[in-house]
């Protein structure tokens, strides 16, 4: 079985990916808890703490995914369906942003349509790299990796994103 893990630095790699997302959600969490009221009361913060939650998740089941000894083609498959199950996120945000009528937006929805893209470039390459370790190719974790990259810098963009629109909020 050529498990990824024990592969050069991989294993260590992940570990702190999933230590570093697994932090953040806690943190997340607290935040959240603390501003519980404004949560509640406005719909963008809600739905950005959850989105973030969620992206952080994905990066969470990766790292599980990738430092759970098992065949590349196994873990190729799992990627795919993660990156898939993540990519529902942006893609149900930028076709309501795109095809709802003007009239029924919600003004200031806090969707960037930027954001949107770099999370849909994000899942891609996630996609494109499990694809790849299903047919064995190790150079399919670079782009995973990558991808968790791209994650971590927008989830850290939308957190702040978070806490000012928290604070405009009190």
């Amino acid at each position: 079985m050529n498990h990824v893990a024990s592969v050069g630095s991989w294993g260590e790699l992940y570990v702190m990916l999933g230590t570093s997302s697994a932090a953040l959600i806690g943190l997340l969490f607290v935040a959240s808890s603390l501003h519980l009221k404004t949560m509640v009361d406005h719909p963008v913060l809600r739905t950005r703490s959850r989105n973030l939650t969620l992206h952080l998740v994905v990066m969470l089941v990766q790292a599980t995914a990738v430092l759970t000894p098992q065949p590349l083609r196994s873990l190729g498959i799992e990627i795919i369906i993660v990156n898939l199950c993540g990519l529902s996120l942006p893609l149900t945000f930028l076709y309501r942003t795109i095809f709802r009528p003007a009239r029924r937006r919600v003004k200031g929805s806090g969707f960037s349509l930027y954001m949107g893209i770099a999370y849909i470039l994000g899942y891609a390459a996630g996609i494109v790299g499990g694809v790849a370790l299903t047919q064995a190719l190790l150079w399919g974790l670079y782009l995973v990796t990558f991808s968790n990259a791209i994650f971590f810098v927008l989830v850290i963009l939308n957190g702040w994103k978070l806490m000012l629109g928290i604070q405009e909020s009190e």
